[in-house]
């Protein structure tokens, strides 16, 4: 004898046809994902406190400890610091065992002040400043940003190209080996709100005997002069400060031109201009680089790409979400060819275009 299916009388009448999606009413969906959501506030902050206190960088000098051994040289709490090296535990950047803890490679990588590719002084950049964030219902209700990072441009963006140098560099580096900039000599480079000119710097190193004109902001162009000159590339390298929209530039002149990570900070009304301009300074032949963070089409699949739309909202006046369709429909409206995508390292995509003869 067969049994009942189970829970007939639900399968019968709480169908789409009766009361629209099933289930609603009767098994609700766990609060899960809102508690990850008021977590995420939250855990930031916990992250935070780790790197100002010197937590990531104490292990790496010092070893494996308990929290009361590493509460002392870091002159904290040890019960406090225990519910803080707990919390790290549990986001994957220490290992704890009989109350010992130390770093996970990943720590050790991207938290450490010397790990090889540190994202220690972004963590507390990259989101922009505070204020915006707390404001940002009244910012979405009026379209205005509290405290806009144009406002204090060498106050924003000089520690966020400070931050961000070492791993565009390795993006840069890992694009040149792709493209053959060692087999390219005497390659001439417009880095366009270049920060710390990874991209210039990037060509400099791969290809014999290349030049490069360097563009930033006045009050920031003197950080990528310092980190030129650090790598012994003074020499081959003009600097052409100003405003990337409005400065003089050679007519078909370059045989690269890159828009490392400035397109989303521009958006939809002012990036197709900007990337007409880079165009135009092109030689035929020559190659345009897009850097930057791209959401998904449908702009609910790349997470990350979505919520980097809205930090550049919440933080700039013209700033918006960058999509992938956006990107291709403006680049495809200029005269170039070969326009494809390449990810020189995880997360971090280029599109690569050349100007058509």
């Amino acid at each position: 004898m067969s049994a009942d299916p189970p829970y007939p009388q639900l399968k019968k009448t709480h169908t789409m046809a009766h009361t629209g999606r099933p289930w609603r009413d009767y098994k609700p969906p766990p609060s899960g994902p809102v508690w990850n959501v008021i977590q995420a506030g939250n855990t930031y902050w916990m992250l935070v406190a780790a790197i100002d206190l010197g937590v990531f960088d104490a292990l790496e000098e010092r070893g494996r400890q308990s929290a009361a051994a590493l509460a002392e040289p870091l002159k904290v709490s040890a019960i406090h610091l225990q519910h803080l090296l707990d919390s790290m535990v549990t986001f994957g950047f220490l290992d704890q065992l009989n109350d010992q803890y130390e770093l996970t490679e990943t720590a050790e990588r991207y938290l450490c002040t010397n790990g090889p590719a540190s994202m220690a002084a972004l963590v507390k950049v990259s989101p922009g400043p505070l204020e915006n964030w707390i404001h940002l219902a009244e910012t979405i209700r009026t379209g205005q940003v509290a405290a806009p990072i144009e406002d204090d441009a060498a106050g924003f963006y000089g520690p966020l190209v400070q931050a961000t140098f070492a791993t565009q560099l390795r993006v840069a580096s890992r694009l040149g080996l792709r493209l053959g900039w060692q087999r390219l000599p005497g390659l001439k480079v417009l880095d366009l709100g270049a920060g710390r000119a990874p991209w210039a710097i990037a060509v400099l190193e791969q290809s014999p005997d290349a030049t490069a004109v360097v563009n930033e902001l006045p009050e920031l162009i003197g950080l990528a002069e310092a980190t030129v000159a650090e790598r012994g590339l003074g020499a081959r390298v003009a600097y052409r400060p100003g405003d990337f929209h409005s400065i003089s530039l050679e007519s078909a002149a370059y045989d690269i031109v890159a828009l490392g990570h400035v397109c989303r900070t521009e958006g939809p009304d002012q990036a197709p201009g900007l990337i007409a301009r880079a165009v135009a300074a092109l030689r035929p032949g020559g190659k345009l680089l897009v850097a930057d963070y791209f959401a998904d089409n449908d702009r609910k699949l790349n997470a990350f790409g979505v919520q980097m739309g809205m930090t550049m909202l919440a933080n700039t006046r013209a700033g918006r979400m960058l999509t992938h369709k956006q990107m291709v429909e403006w680049l495809s409206a200029q005269p170039l060819e070969a326009i494809r995508l390449i990810e020189p390292i995880g997360f971090n995509l280029v599109y690569v275009a050349s100007k058509r003869y």
